[in-house]
Formats: C-alpha cells, structure tokens, sequence
C-alpha cells in the first residue's frame, strides 16, 4: 500500500531541481544517434546528459523496437539509465498510445473506438483492452494512454473516429470497460497497485471546438460540461478507478485546458473525486506561449499549468524546468510543485517504479494471447457493421446473379485503419525518410522540417502506404478480395477516386458500360483517416462539409441512374452526409474502420452469412447546416420536439436525422415492448422488456431504454439514454430480459449548482433507436 505519508516523505528529500524534474518527458528519439557503419542505434548514455536531476516520464517509446523483443530491450536500456540518472533510482514512466490496439507493429490491432461503440458491448471493448495492456505489461509498459472519453457531436472533427460517439452514457459504459480491462480482474477493474494504468482523455469538451476544427475555442456552459461532457470521467473515477487524466488542447471561455483551475482542479478533483495524475497533452503547455498566448515565458507557462492541476509536462521539459526561477522568484510558492511531485511520485509507487515502494521483484507478465484478439477483432467487426437501409436486395446470393464491384475502396486495405494504428503509425517516418530523400513532388528536402510532417502534403506516396498495410496485415483481405473469396465469379470495374482529378473523369456512357451486364452493383465508397497523406479524416483534419471525397458522389449518382440495384458500402469513422448517396442506393452497410478483420467481415453481412445488428454511436445529419446534430438535444432546441413547440429550418423539409443515433437494421424484423409497470426502488429504476424476432431469420439487436424528466427546474434533454442490451432471438421467438440503472444516473446540476434531482415524472422510452421507440411508461422518481 502506497501512503500519503511516505510519497511525501520522499518528495521532502527531494531538491527542487529533483522535484521539477519529475514533472517532465523525456523524448526517447533524442536518445537515437546515427552511427554511418553501423545506422541508428540507441545511446542510454545521453540520459543523464541531458536528464541530470532525474526524468518523470518517457514519450514516443513507439519509436523504438523494430519487434516486441528489440522494443521491450531497449525499453529496459533506457529504464537502467533512467534510475541511474535519479534520485533513489526512481524510475521513469512510459506511456503508449493503445485506443484499438498497441499502437506498434508488433502489437495486436483492433477495430477503432467508434466502430467498438456501433457494437454497443462494452464487453467486447473490455476483453480488447485487457490484450492491449497485456502487450504493454510485457514490454514494461506504465500509462496506457486511451481511452479517448470525448463526446463527438461534430463530425467536422476528424477526430470522431477515436471516440466512442455522442452520447454520455454510451461512452461512459465503453470508458469503465475499457479501464476495467487495463487494470485487470481486480474488484471493479480498480488497481490500486498496478503495472498498468489507463489514461482518461481528453479533458474536456474536446470534441465539441468551434466549427469542428481541431484545438479550437470549445462554447460550451459549465452545466453541459459538467452534467454531459464530464459525464464519461465521472464514471470511470467511480467505477473503474481511473487514475490517470489527460487534459485537451481546447480553450473554455478564454482559458486553456491546460491551465484552467476549476477545469482540473475545481471540476476534476473536486466534484468528480478524482485524487490520480493529470498529463499534459502533447506540446499543450508549449501552447500556452505558442498558441494562446496567456504566457510570455517558458517559466509562466509551465507555472500556470502546474497552479491549475497539471501534473506532467510531455512530451519533453519544455517549460517545467522554468519551474526552479518561478519558485526562487517568489512568483510560485513551493508546495504547489510539492503537490503535483507527489501525485506523480504516487502513480510511480503504484506501477513499482520506485524501489523502496517494492515488496518484491516484479513477476514477468503473461504475453498477449494473439488467438483471443483474432476472436475479439472478428466479434467486433461483425457487430459494428450497421446495416443502414435495405429494400430487400441484400443480402446476396453467391452464384446467384452477376456482381460488378466498384469504387476507390474496393480494392484498397489501408482505408479501414485509423490514425492511431500501427498502419498510421508506420506512415509518419515512411514520410519523413520519402521527403529527405527527394522522392515527394514540390516539398524540399533541404528546407523541410519533420514537425510539419502531418500539413505537408505527399502526392505518389499513397500506393506506398497501401503496400505498408499490406505487408502489416498479410492475411487481411480488401472487400473485393473477401466477396470474391465467397463469389469467384465477382467482376471489378475500377471507377471513382478519394481525390478528385486523381482517377479518369467519370461520365454515364463509362459508367453505364461498366454495369453493363450486372445484376447487382457493389459500391465501395468512403474516406481515408490517418495523420499524413491523402487523409480527409483524423488528427489536424477537419473537414468544411464531412461528405465523400472525390467524384464518389457522382459515382453513386451516375450508377443509380443505370437502374441497377446499388449496394453501397460506406467506410468511414465518423458520421457523413449522405443524403445523396441514400438515393442511389438499394442497400447502405457502414462500415466503421473496422481494421485488417474489415473485408471478411462486410463480405459476410453481404451475403448473409452474418446477420448486421450494429447501431449507430452517432446521428447522420440530412444536411450540413444541421451541425451538430445529436439526439440527447435540449427541449426547445435540435430537431426533436416531444411538446409540439417547433422552430424549424425555412429550407430543409425535413429536420430529422438521415439516420438516427441508436439506428441500425437486420435481415430480420424485431419489435420492443414494456412489461408491467417499471418501478423505483431503493434508488434503482427497473423495466421489464419482451423482446421479439418478428421475421424468418435467427438476429441481435439492441434494446435502448431513453428516459425524458416531463418537467424539471433545468432544461433537460428531450430523452437520455439510461440503459441498453445487446439481445439474441431466434426467428420468431421473444425473449423476456430486465433493465436497471440507478436513479442516479437522471442526476444533474440543480440551478443552485448542486448536483441532485428533482421529484417527478420521468418518462420511459424502449425502442431499436432513438427514433425509433416502440413502447413508453411514465414513473415517479423522488428527488435527490
């Protein structure tokens, strides 16, 4: 056990110049020299060259390590030279990225955190993670930086996809899975002494910046904050243990996350309880000066994020050592570096970094199980497929009529991958090398900088990063490889580009001869997400209008006019506007950046050898000028007006959503209904459903149950989801399950800024969607 008492007996033997050093990244690249014999090798002895006081914590390990048993070396290298370097051979913390997957080539990869939540089982996401930290408990490994808790209602954001979408509840399930499998089978997945902690990011509010551009100003109250966006932390402190928080790179009402006291101190540490470690997101304090402008010198910065609750400075001392003059100065009182020393000193303990915290030698962990993460990635690629509109032409029939396959998609691997992969992350240096080299059109090598990597752009280098993919996943299959693997006799037609004036103009006489002989037309259409390159979605890529790249809507337009029936398939991780796409299609199946498990997993829902159930973690919006569009509105605002009351858009006829959150179809039918009265009892809500497959084919489906207070002192949103289950019915049976969920989780902040609820009528709504609600109930809550 790790006391306060001893952490701060430890930090009181520290000089200050030990302390600052604490509160610091090392970057592990600046440890590389290049040897002209021999290349790049790694020199442990620069650590206490450039580290003399000691180090907190060591970034962008996922440089290093060609495979597992090189990283997990030169990891342990670095590690000696880091105790070494420090007082009472403290060592330092590494941390790895890892929201659907260890984020190196060695590591096992997952669908991404979007396509995890169209699943709605958290279950799976807990088995996921639990392989995840698995790999980084081998290769001594402390802070594993996911899972991403922001809410994504803006689909402008190119970061949606590393989200588990809109809704609090939806992503605070998935957050306390998520932890739970990182910390282990401990009670409730909380660790108190543990090899591997996860990291809650990012705090807060994120995802909703100002015209969805990445970092921008965030225009939300303190009550949205609170009550919604904080709503995922708030879980994962109470329920998992989560004791380590990232902070984002936003601006609320003029100050910075990264220096916003009641953010991280007030909020964080005070009404959510939270007593663990804050990080800094990468460059974030830099940003104080860089960016924000709230800080002149590098002492200010790093003495303004430290007052407001930040514990670590990454990924390198930028700043904190500024934190020796702000203290001597009289400007920084001591105890406030004391303070977050010991937070990081705790964490440390708490990961068996710390000799004298260590009751014995650490047992080496069980390496990763690489046949349970192939069953986990399979599991989950085929219940984040969502079957977004049928007339009956899917699924398919192999043998059973001429299918032409189409689209810039079809035939491409690397689109189903997200930014933070191991195929992403392979991209960035292939890049850099490219550009040094001379071999990118119009970038100069001799005046290139490496930081401008993600902006610069890389025309020619895309097929080299598809034959990256390739070689990462040899065993994966593109959709057309995986629909011929079920139908030999598919045919392929290559039309459509992700960029326009990329492919050959598209023209209907072209189009209509492609299709020709086709009874049924697949369309592969999407977007590509990543961090450089040709990417329309991720890290830095916000989009104007989050619409299909290229001539992809042509493409779809120009096929539906053949009269062929069109099955389009939509790769993407995050919500487009496909409003024009659904007119030309037959069929619509979304696949969420589903990974290397993508191909085989939409060939199967094709030809119905899987039945779709997935649902939908974010609302589709008809039109851009909808933005954002999400269903947990306030009353009197969005597109949903339960009293009737509506101001609608003059130019739009219809305000609803193309798809709503919570939809997804089957090749079945199913329906919902309450059974008896619902009841509140010793703070717990409880309804009892049936569940029906009213069709002829064995489905899942998911059961959401909404609640919506008729009447509150605080705008409440138009329905909440409260709880939901992933359901199992063979054709033509029912099944009887019970939902519960506290009455707690209806609580929110009452006008005296309490956090309570007031006595009432809650309405119940069970449904297949948020639009789609089958049955309701009205209970009488009591006040709290």
């Amino acid at each position: 056990m790790v006391t306060t008492e001893a952490v701060a007996d430890l930090v009181a033997r520290l000089t200050l110049d030990e302390k600052v050093a604490q509160l610091g990244g090392l970057s592990l690249p600046g440890l590389v020299v290049f040897d002209p014999r021999t290349g790049p090798g790694l020199d442990t002895g620069r650590v206490a060259e450039l580290c003399p006081h000691g180090v907190g914590h060591l970034s962008l390990a996922w440089f290093l390590g060609r495979d597992a048993d090189s990283l997990r070396d030169a990891l342990a290298r670095v590690q000696e030279a880091v105790r070494e370097a420090s007082p009472f051979g403290i060592g330092g913390l590494v941390h790895f990225e890892g929201i659907n997957g260890f984020l190196h080539a060695a590591g096992e990869q997952f669908p991404t955190a979007w396509a995890q939540a169209a699943t709605w089982e958290p279950e799976l996401v807990r088995r996921a993670s639990a392989v995840t930290a698995a790999h980084m408990r081998d290769l001594g490994v402390q802070l594993l930086f996911a899972p991403v808790m922001d809410l994504a209602r803006d689909p402008r954001w190119g970061r949606t996809h590393e989200t588990y979408g809109e809704d609090p509840e939806l992503a605070a399930r998935f957050a306390v899975a998520f932890v739970r499998g990182v910390h282990g089978d401990r009670a409730g997945g909380d660790a108190e002494d543990a090899e591997l902690l996860a990291t809650g990011k990012h705090f807060l509010g994120f995802g909703a910046s100002e015209g969805g551009l990445n970092m921008a100003t965030t225009q939300l109250g303190r009550r949205t904050l609170t009550d919604e966006y904080a709503e995922p932390f708030r879980r994962a402190i109470a329920e998992a243990g989560l004791s380590v928080v990232m902070n984002s790179y936003n601006e609320i009402d003029g100050i910075p996350a990264a220096a916003n006291h009641w953010l991280l101190t007030d909020l964080l540490r005070g009404e959510l309880g939270f007593t663990g470690m804050v990080v800094g997101d990468y460059e974030s304090v830099d940003m104080l000066r860089t960016r924000y402008r709230t800080a002149a010198s590098p002492g200010a910065a790093a003495a303004q994020a430290i007052a407001a609750g930040l514990d670590a400075e990454l990924p390198q001392a930028r700043n904190v050592p500024g934190l020796v003059d702000e203290v001597a100065s009289g400007r920084l009182d001591e105890r406030v570096v004391d303070e977050a020393v010991a937070r990081v000193l705790t964490i440390k303990a708490r990961t068996g970094l710390i000799p004298r915290f260590r009751t014995a030698p650490p047992a080496r962990p069980a390496p990763p199980d690489r046949a349970e993460a192939a069953e986990i990635r399979r599991a989950v690629a085929d219940r984040a497929l969502v079957l977004l509109s049928n007339d009956g032409t899917l699924p398919l029939t192999a043998g059973g009529g001429r299918i032409v396959v189409v689209g810039p998609a079809a035939d491409d691997l690397r689109v189903h991958f997200g930014a933070y992969t191991s195929v992403a992350a392979a991209e960035m240096p292939a890049a850099i090398q490219a550009i040094r080299r001379g071999e990118v059109p119009g970038a100069d090598p001799a005046a290139f900088d490496a930081t401008a990597v993600t902006t610069t752009p890389l025309p020619g280098l895309q097929p080299r990063f598809e034959e990256m993919a390739r070689a990462l996943h040899p065993g994966a299959r593109t959709v057309l490889g995986a629909l011929r693997d079920v139908d030999p006799t598919t045919a392929y037609v290559p039309l459509g580009s992700f960029a326009h004036g990329s492919g050959p103009r598209l023209g209907a006489a072209a189009v209509d001869a492609a299709v020709a002989g086709a009874d049924v037309v697949v369309a592969v259409v999407g977007e590509r997400t990543g961090r450089v390159g040709g990417n329309t979605a991720g890290e830095g890529r916000s989009s104007v209008s989050p619409t299909l790249p290229g001539d992809q809507d042509e493409l779809l337009r120009l096929l539906g006019a053949t009269g062929k029936p069109v099955v389009t398939v939509v790769v993407s991780g995050r919500p487009l506007l496909l409003a024009r796409a659904a007119r030309a299609s037959a069929a619509m199946l979304l696949a969420p950046l589903l990974g290397e498990a993508a191909g085989t997993a939409i060939a199967s829902a094709v030809f119905g050898r899987t039945n779709p159930s997935g649902k939908l973690p974010g609302t589709f919006p008809r039109h851009l000028g909808q933005i954002p569009a999400y269903h947990g509105h306030r009353h009197g605002s969005g597109y949903d007006h339960p009293t009737g009351d509506t101001s609608a858009y003059v130019d739009l006829d219809d305000p609803s959503p193309l798809f709503a959150f919570g939809h997804g179809l089957a090749y079945t039918g199913f329906d919902v209904a309450l059974t008896g009265t619902p009841r509140v009892r010793d703070g717990v809500l409880t309804a009892a459903v049936t569940v029906t497959n009213t069709g002829a084919v064995d489905g899942e489906t998911v059961v959401q149950l909404y609640a919506r207070h008729e009447f509150a002192r605080v705008v409440r949103p138009v329905r909440q989801l409260l709880q939901f289950r992933r359901v199992a019915v063979p054709a033509g049976r029912s099944r009887e399950i019970v939902l519960e969920a506290p009455v707690e989780r209806l609580c929110h902040t009452l006008p005296d800024g309490r956090r309570g609820l007031d006595p009432g009528d809650v309405t119940l709504l069970a449904g297949l969607s948020s639009d789609d609600i089958r049955d309701t109930a009205i209970v009488r809550v009591p006040g709290r």
